[in-house]
């Protein structure tokens, strides 16, 4: 599993790279993405749609399961990322790399962790 030490983390599994203060790109984690395998839909949000630290904004399918994609931080999604949303498998190849949403105006930040930290969490939920 490769956890990026610049990023932080949340306990449902979204990663966090923070661009400034309030500023912020998010997707989901190389554990989330090896955890549902081969990711075929990203029902995504709308540019404008707020965002709640904990709070569900989207959902993504895989071929075994579906799940709830979860904001890391309060905020306004200023962007969402055409890319993944055309092409969502793209996140099984590279899940750092294919952030979902970008969120401005962060107004709250969920109870993040540390790389260091989330390798240990997940750890502790494998067994």
């Amino acid at each position: 599993m490769t956890t990026p030490k610049n990023y932080s983390y949340a306990k449902t599994h979204e990663w966090v790279q923070f661009l400034d203060e309030e500023t912020a790109i998010s997707g989901i984690t190389d554990f989330a993405q090896k955890a549902l395998s081969d990711i075929v839909f990203i029902n995504m949000p709308s540019e404008g749609d707020e965002v709640t630290c904990g709070e569900p904004y989207a959902d993504i399918e895989s071929v075994k399961a579906v799940a709830d994609i979860c904001s890391p931080v309060s905020g306004t999604i200023l962007e969402i990322n055409e890319k993944v949303e055309e092409e969502p498998s793209v996140i099984n190849e590279d899940p750092y790399g294919s952030w979902i949403i970008k969120i401005g105006h962060i107004s709250a930040k969920d109870d993040l962790m540390t790389a260091e930290e989330y390798d240990r969490f997940c750890e502790e939920e494998e067994q």
